[in-house]
């Protein structure tokens, strides 16, 4: 289909060879460095020994956008500098987080990674885009590790120099699935008309399936448009057609599934009454309370989301981080899942650079730290994360996939809040996807 965003989003795993390691060619440099004795700095973003040099990183995110936006996670990363600086930084060495703005352009996402090998970043850390295949290879070229993507690619489920912390749009859908099998009647999922959009469809009929349900409807529409008129329309005659049965409509369309409950408050009128759910990321509590939260159309709604809801103690080390370093930046909503992921990430690149104690600090260390069996706890965020190459998931595209837990949220009286405790891992479930 001509016009439609180029986005990676095939279930086939690329499995790619471990990049060549660059730790030697920078040795060299160094010895050719102290046989010269003469104008050479040290290389940025790599650090020798405890205190010595300043660890540099990025993060990335797009921002003022027709699309998706998520300000918040760069801004966060910053924070979290300030934050771990004040403090010392990371055994005495200290953090220096680059942002930019990917804008939701595969061009632009290309020129993000280009500066990370230029400015000598040791990870990518905590961060969002759709376009892993225009920086990716970028990436895996230079040895660059990606820690903590957003999780709305296949390929940060297959690169070997990808280390998710949750599982993504894969884990989401297919446990949102799994809860309506038992609750609704159709069901109809509405999605972006991208090519990323089309892996959504065989995730939430494998959650369905495996409730003995199955999808009714796959509801095409466009990622960045100012109205859902046509397309709330046609979801609810889908889900409408049995009267015995309330009908499901699952809009997941980032930024955009508000613009879309809008449209589809207005249809909604016509037709017996309908049972809307969702992931966390294309909802919020702040997109709640902006379509008017217990009267508004997500009043009822199943959220599945990766993480315990934003009002669980286990956010409070994030939420007195972001009082402390960035009180008043209104780009930082706690409740937001790209901060929440930001977060996480941070706390794993944190926690290896800990690991490797007084050694050299490269986008080669980082990254054997985490090859070699690194188990990473989060306090409870998400479960013990370790990144190797995973059997059970392989078979669906999935490799690198570590944490298949999701958690199960629902608005009540306009608030957004846990409908089930702990964790539903949904492992099995993706395992029997039909990616076809």
């Amino acid at each position: 289909m001509t016009g439609r965003r180029l986005t990676r989003s095939t279930l086939l795993p690329r499995l790619l060879p471990r990049p060549v390691r660059t730790g030697a060619l920078a040795a060299g440099a160094v010895v050719a460095c102290a046989s010269l004795a003469a104008g050479c700095g040290v290389v940025p973003g790599v650090s020798g020994g405890s205190g010595d040099d300043t660890i540099t990183v990025m993060t990335w995110a797009p921002q003022d956008t027709r699309a998706t936006n998520k300000p918040g996670m760069p801004a966060l990363a910053q924070a979290y500098a300030r934050w771990i600086n004040s403090r010392g930084g990371i055994n005495g060495r200290r953090i220096n987080v680059l942002t930019c703005n990917e804008k939701n352009d595969n061009v632009t996402a290309a020129r993000c990674a280009r500066r990370a090998v230029q400015e000598h970043a040791v990870a990518v850390v905590g961060s969002y885009s759709q376009h892993t295949d225009s920086f990716m290879p970028t990436l895996e070229g230079a040895g660059i590790p990606y820690i903590g993507g957003y999780g709305i690619t296949t390929d940060e489920f297959t690169s070997p120099l990808s280390y998710p912390v949750n599982g993504g749009q894969p884990t989401l859908l297919a446990g949102l699935g799994r809860t309506l099998a038992d609750t609704c009647g159709p069901v109809t999922l509405v999605r972006p008309d991208t090519i990323a959009g089309d892996q959504l469809p065989p995730l939430l009929d494998s959650g369905l399936k495996a409730g003995g349900h199955a999808l009714s409807g796959d509801q095409r529409a466009a990622e960045d448009a100012t109205a859902y008129g046509g397309q709330a329309q046609r979801a609810l005659q889908r889900t409408t057609t049995d009267p015995a049965e309330q009908g499901c409509v699952v809009p997941a369309l980032g930024d955009r599934t508000n613009t879309f409950m809008d449209s589809f408050r207005r249809a909604r009128a016509d037709y017996p009454e309908v049972r809307t759910a969702t992931v966390l990321g294309s909802v919020d509590q702040t997109t709640i309370d902006a379509s008017g939260g217990a009267s508004g159309p997500y009043e009822g709604s199943y959220v599945t989301g990766w993480y315990p809801a934003a009002s669980d103690a286990r956010w409070n080390p994030m939420k007195k981080v972001i009082k402390q370093e960035a009180f008043g930046d209104n780009r930082i909503d706690a409740a937001d899942a790209g901060v929440q992921t930001t977060w996480i990430a941070y706390t794993v690149f944190q926690q290896v650079v800990e690991s490797i104690g007084d050694g050299e600090v490269s986008a080669d260390t980082v990254s054997d730290a985490l090859d070699g069996g690194l188990k990473v706890t989060t306090g409870g965020l998400t479960p013990t994360l370790r990144w190797k190459f995973q059997d059970e998931l392989a078979a669906v595209g999935f490799p690198r996939l570590v944490n298949a837990n999701v958690t199960l949220q629902v608005v009540k009286d306009g608030r957004l809040v846990a409908a089930r405790e702990g964790f539903t891992d949904v492992t099995k479930t993706l395992r029997d996807a039909d990616p076809a």
